[in-house]
């Protein structure tokens, strides 16, 4: 079972702070983490936010990164995931408004991701938002990144070089192709299997593409501002361990809660390899297979290119996670 303690401890699996991340960053040591993710307020004065002047939100932030890029081992990853700040109906584009406090770190920026999300609020004097953005710095230029874990399936996966040496041999890699830098995921919304009293909750398929491809089994990963316990979630299930923090009490409940409900194998989440509903396609986008699930042998939509991976047979409503191993 994944010990979760209160405090930075290197001995525990998950560490859930109740308090101000920066109290808690202090306490860790330098070139500790491989990755930090997070969603940092965004200073539009909802219920856990304090609403302040563009310069103090700017300054506190900076505070915060700075102490992100001290604990950042040299081969680590900083995924900073922003929306925009609204103020008078003028949109500010947050990524835009910190980017220079990464820069003066000297932090690479490696991809500005378009995470796609598909429902939000409809502007009427303006175009609907449907997307944020993630920030994906690396400290050095050694990082290391793995794009295998989440390779998506190919457009012909069964396509052929037709002449020359490699003819008659595939194409294209049989794992699966590289995501791309725009993500279309589900937010988090009132019919979502994953909702909690959270308003801005991560889903768990988000922060496991960042884990899966930026960290090893083993390895830290922080998240400042961890509201729900998502970025926890999505490490524990992959055996890395995590670090978070939330200064709201009943946050940290609700992350201990689901953390804990993880473990015992009840916790429901969506499935990263599960496609997006589109009611225009005319074939499904995944195509079914026959996989072992450990009990018996079902048909669950599968692609045909994805040889390494094994998935249970979810409802289109609810799913429930199970973990193959414990963690220790």
């Amino acid at each position: 079972m994944a010990r979760i303690a209160d405090h930075f401890d290197p001995n525990a699996t998950i560490v859930l702070y109740e308090g101000n991340c920066l109290t808690l960053l202090g306490t860790i040591p330098e070139e500790t983490v491989q990755l930090v993710v997070t969603s940092p307020p965004y200073n539009i004065g909802k219920e856990y936010e304090e609403k302040s002047s563009l310069s103090a939100y700017y300054q506190s932030q900076k505070r915060v990164i700075e102490e992100c890029y001290r604990v950042l081992k040299p081969e680590g990853s900083i995924c900073w995931q922003v929306g925009n700040y609204v103020d008078n109906g003028e949109i500010l584009p947050l990524d835009i408004f910190l980017y220079p406090i990464f820069q003066e770190l000297n932090l690479q920026l490696r991809n500005r991701i378009i995470w796609h999300y598909g429902h939000g609020l409809h502007a009427t004097k303006r175009f609907s938002g449907r997307y944020e953005t993630i920030l994906w710095f690396t400290k050095t230029d050694d990082y290391y990144f793995n794009v295998d874990p989440i390779r998506v399936p190919q457009k012909y996966p069964e396509k052929k070089y037709f002449k020359g040496e490699k003819r008659g041999e595939l194409s294209c890699n049989p794992l699966g192709k590289n995501p791309t830098d725009v993500w279309d995921i589900p937010n988090v919304k009132a019919d979502h299997i994953e909702k909690t009293i959270h308003p801005a909750q991560f889903p768990v398929e988000l922060i496991e593409r960042l884990v899966l491809s930026m960290t090893k089994e083993g390895d830290w990963v922080l998240d400042p501002f961890c509201g729900s316990g998502t970025t926890q979630i999505a490490s524990m299930i992959h055996q890395r361990k995590a670090i978070g923090a939330e200064i709201e009490k009943k946050y940290v409940e609700i992350a201990r809660s689901r953390i804990m409900a993880a473990e015992k194998g009840e916790l429901r989440i969506r499935p990263m390899e599960r496609p997006i509903y589109d009611p225009s396609a005319k074939t499904p986008s995944i195509h079914p297979k026959i996989v072992h699930t450990g009990k018996s042998n079902k048909t669950v939509p599968l692609s045909p290119i994805d040889l390494n991976r094994q998935f249970k047979n979810n409802s289109v409503i609810e799913t429930s996670l199970r973990f193959a191993k414990s963690i220790r």
